[in-house]
């Protein structure tokens, strides 16, 4: 019987688990993620399943002898060395597609907060403050949203935009022109998406390609006052480009369900307790810094999280692990 472990899990996603795969595997679970620090605890396991904050890198993967798969309960596997998994023939799976509609969602919840003021209306309600003053906000109809990556979650985007009566340029290494002319958008080249858009949206996946995509050399291309969006990954923007064009007023705005460091951020209730690294106090330092901007909105990286779709998650990677086990693996990503 394979022995599996599951790592980052809430009590709903073991009940579900438990409920699909109990009695035919080894089951163990664990609120946290799997890291450098508890790694033992997977030193018996023919599969692990993680989500994004687990770190599976050479390091970790070689000392995991009985290792044999992985199956990421994400879409993005930037948080596991597939070169050094595929050289000791750990079979690595994801799942592709759970969330598109789910994120996209979220993507214009931010817009909207912004566009409208909604996040600084709340605020001062709760306060007893009714006072109009300074919240005027103003239509997305019109405007043109860019949006950088027009995949699988980039097209809902762009559906949604349309019925709002957007205007709407895409960015992406993979263009696709049936799509395009289904949903009525215009691929163009980086800078002019930058210099034409007065929303900006990041859907592409983090690469080597997209690793600081909008960074401090072409920051200044970016009309005055453009509102940002970040639910993808928040390396594909430089963080110094971010701080600077927030304080230079090139963005009027922004949105983000990510931000560089959030997983060493999640542990600042414990930093009390351990000894803290440079790069902890740096991610606290930013997140305090972008949390005081009135034009900055930050959620916990929620952009995925519905019932719907973190059901979606659960199913295809249990799909995926019984797949695994009967020889004939789904989702392969190495």
């Amino acid at each position: 019987m394979l022995k599996i472990n599951f790592y980052e899990v809430t009590n709903a996603d073991r009940r579900f688990i438990n409920k699909n795969l109990r009695g035919h595997f080894k089951l163990s679970f664990f609120s946290e993620p799997l890291t450098d620090e508890n790694l033992k605890t997977a030193n018996d396991a023919d599969i692990v399943s993680v989500f994004i904050y687990s770190v599976l890198d050479r390091s970790n993967l070689s000392k995991l002898k009985r290792l044999k798969c992985i199956a990421t309960r994400s879409t993005g596997f930037n948080h596991i060395d597939l070169k050094f998994a595929s050289g000791r023939k750990i079979t690595v799976c994801n799942v592709p597609f759970y969330g598109e509609n789910t994120v996209a969602e979220h993507t214009f919840g931010l817009i909207l907060a912004l566009s409208r003021n909604i996040h600084k209306a709340y605020v001062r309600t709760v306060r007893n403050n009714f006072s109009p003053d300074g919240l005027e906000g103003w239509d997305i109809k019109g405007k043109t949203l860019g949006v950088i990556g027009a995949g699988s979650i980039g097209s809902h985007v762009i559906k949604i935009a349309k019925g709002f009566g957007m205007n709407v340029l895409a960015f992406d290494m993979h263009e696709n022109h049936f799509l395009a002319e289904v949903l009525g958008f215009n691929y163009v080249p980086l800078d002019n998406l930058l210099k034409n858009s007065d929303i900006i949206t990041l859907h592409c996946p983090y690469n080597k390609a997209t690793h600081h995509l909008i960074n401090m050399g072409n920051v200044n291309r970016i009309k005055r006052g453009t509102l940002f969006i970040n639910t993808a990954r928040a390396t594909i923007i430089e963080p110094a480009a971010l701080h600077y064009a927030l304080e230079a007023g090139i963005f009027g705005g922004a949105g983000l369900d990510v931000f560089e460091g959030e997983d060493l951020v999640k542990e600042e209730n414990q930093m009390l307790t351990r000894n803290v690294s440079i790069e902890h106090l740096k991610a606290v330092l930013e997140k305090n810094i972008l949390m005081n901007k009135e034009n900055v909105i930050i959620t916990p990286h929620i952009a995925f999280d519905s019932v719907e779709a973190v059901e979606r998650i659960l199913t295809t990677t249990v799909d995926n692990i019984i797949a695994y086990s009967k020889k004939a693996p789904t989702n392969i990503v190495n």
